[in-house]
């Protein structure tokens, strides 16, 4: 996490940033496939991307940010590519991990990593490990991950205490965003208009964002544009 020094639009006001930003990062395959390049050189240039859009969120100093990685659907593409996305996701982890501690970022994952290969599962385990009395910044990695999965998870765990829940506060401590706050700001690359599974019990008041730019090519001048738009909208949470 090298810190980097982009130009702040005038119309962003840095006082009014979300607290908790999430991203479907989507469109790495179809951005390979328009340059004529195999679909694992986009997931690869994808990733490069999540560096500089992480350490852009860190800069402009929210706390918070979540990013689908790799969702429970995931595992219906060819073998191929689903190696070749671990594959960058390890590279990830062993490339920037020894930086978090360095910058007071605390890592988590959402979702049952441990159904990943073997190596890559201990690697998530040490930097969670590493990191987690970081305070400055949490980035939450959602690796085989699906909203329903989590809202069954949190049920059977209901059931397993074998006490009722009275409220959704207390449901939301049974998930794997326990210490989170609910994103504020969720943002979809690529131009699909849905949410895919992702943070479903979460994502009850967030604030949505959608554009056609594909993952890979979607640059800091565009997340600015888009927390932008986000100061622009009136969140009432179900009042007047």
């Amino acid at each position: 996490m090298a810190s980097t020094k982009i130009k702040i639009n005038k119309h962003l006001d840095l006082s009014r940033l979300p607290k908790h930003i999430a991203i479907i990062m989507d469109g790495n395959g179809r951005w390979a496939t328009r340059r004529g390049l195999p679909r694992n050189l986009g997931h690869k240039a994808g990733c490069e991307n999540l560096k500089r859009i992480i350490q852009h969120i860190y800069d402009l100093g929210i706390k918070y940010a979540t990013f689908f990685t790799f969702s429970t659907e995931n595992w219906k593409r060819p073998k191929e590519e689903i190696d070749g996305i671990f594959n960058v996701v390890r590279q990830y982890l062993d490339d920037d991990g020894s930086q978090f501690v360095e910058r007071d970022a605390k890592v988590i994952v959402s979702g049952d990593f441990t159904k990943l290969p073997n190596d890559l599962v201990e690697s998530i385990k040490r930097i969670v490990d590493k990191t987690k009395n970081c305070k400055k910044f949490v980035l939450n990695l959602a690796i085989n991950y699906g909203g329903r999965d989590e809202i069954l998870m949190g049920v059977n765990k209901a059931i397993s205490a074998g006490k009722p829940i009275d409220n959704a506060e207390e449901f939301s401590k049974l998930l794997y965003s326990k210490d989170l706050p609910d994103p504020d700001f969720i943002i979809r690359t690529s131009g699909e208009m849905r949410v895919s599974n992702f943070m479903l019990w979460q994502l009850a008041y967030s604030e949505f964002y959608f554009t056609n730019t594909y993952w890979p090519a979607f640059s800091e001048k565009d997340l600015q544009k888009a927390l932008i738009e986000f100061q622009k909208r009136k969140r009432r949470f179900g009042s007047l």
